[in-house]
């Protein structure tokens, strides 16, 4: 029977979100539930002929792939994955299936991201995460937060996630200003926003929050030269990409008081290293990416993927990325 691997399943759940029976009953099914460093997954993934994966919580470059000798077809969230070598699984005969979010299944989903966005932020201004520490303690308050109405709230990028934060940003009583490369100032504000230009946004906002999609225009895009823009006791929020932001600029200007504080859901290595200096500073509030992670998501991602698994046990693999590795291998 063909081996199929369930990478990163850290909640637990993967079995339980979705009916795998059409899976189970025609191949031998292993569920990790651990993150798998590449030297690791080396070893372990060896013998699977299927590597189904979520999001980017697993990479899987040349390096690895060419290391996996069974491996037949990889199953992916999203039409691509950004830390998969496309050209290094072609070149083994190696198909990769991607998702199909048109399907109706996962419009119930779209709210996931901006949702724990909104709470992030809420949770870092009013310094949740370290007054609940305190409490677990026996202690009691000592600090002091920040309301949200009546201030500014920055949106960096206008698409669906960044138009419900300004949604929920007028509920709240917040000006909203955004800013990306291509918007508009029609577009801004049909959303509900008020187009700037970026520097702008840096200074004039008490809340920046990143929901841009990265890619080489925007690694990067938040750096030095932004944050020394920002006040004092503005805050820094991203749930989108870690690169978005340049980590070692964050840190220094969290260090020194240059900003009051983070909000962050994503790293640039996730997950960050037990020592990690994002873990250890005071006034950042983490959560450990996840934007996505509710159960009707993650229901919709393994429905996805069972789809595809089936497709290919059937012998007419659906949704290929990489048609050509039909014939390569």
């Amino acid at each position: 029977m063909p081996r199929v691997a369930i990478l990163d399943d850290y909640a637990g759940v993967a079995l339980e979100l979705a009916d795998w029976s059409p899976v189970q009953s025609r191949s031998d099914i292993t569920v990790f539930n651990r993150h798998l460093g590449e030297a690791e997954a080396s070893g372990a993934l060896q013998p699977f002929e299927v590597l189904c994966t979520v999001r980017e919580r697993m990479a899987l470059p040349r390096t690895l792939i060419e290391r996996l000798p069974n491996l037949k077809l990889i199953t992916i969230v999203g039409r691509s994955l950004p830390n998969l070598d496309m050209a290094a699984a072609t070149e083994r005969g190696v198909l990769v299936a991607h998702s199909d979010f048109a399907h109706p299944r996962f419009r119930t989903i779209r709210d996931a991201t901006p949702e724990l966005a909104w709470g992030l932020m809420i949770a870092t201004v009013r310094n949740l995460a370290d007054e609940h520490r305190r409490m677990r303690d026996g202690g009691w308050q000592t600090t002091v937060g920040m309301t949200l109405a009546g201030k500014t709230l920055g949106l960096l990028g206008l698409g669906r996630t960044g138009k419900r934060m300004a949604e929920y940003g007028g509920v709240f009583g917040m000006e909203v200003i955004a800013w990306s490369q291509n918007l508009t100032a029609e577009a801004a504000a049909a959303a509900g926003a008020r187009r700037v230009e970026k520097a702008e946004l840096f200074e004039q906002s008490d809340v920046v929050s990143v929901h841009l999609v990265l890619s080489e225009r925007t690694r990067g895009l938040v750096g030095e030269t932004e944050l020394a823009l920002m006040r004092p006791h503005t805050y820094l929020v991203n749930t989108s990409r870690g690169p978005i932001v340049d980590e070692s600029a964050l840190i220094s200007a969290l260090k020194t008081g240059r900003i009051a504080g983070a909000g962050l859901d994503v790293f640039d290595i996730e997950p960050p290293p037990a020592d990690h200096p994002l873990r250890l500073l005071p006034n950042v509030t983490l959560s450990p990416h996840l934007g996505y992670v509710t159960r009707e998501t993650l229901a919709a991602f393994y429905a996805d993927t069972i789809e595809a698994v089936v497709a290919w046990l059937d012998g007419t693999p659906i949704r290929i990325a990489n048609p050509e590795a039909s014939s390569a291998g």
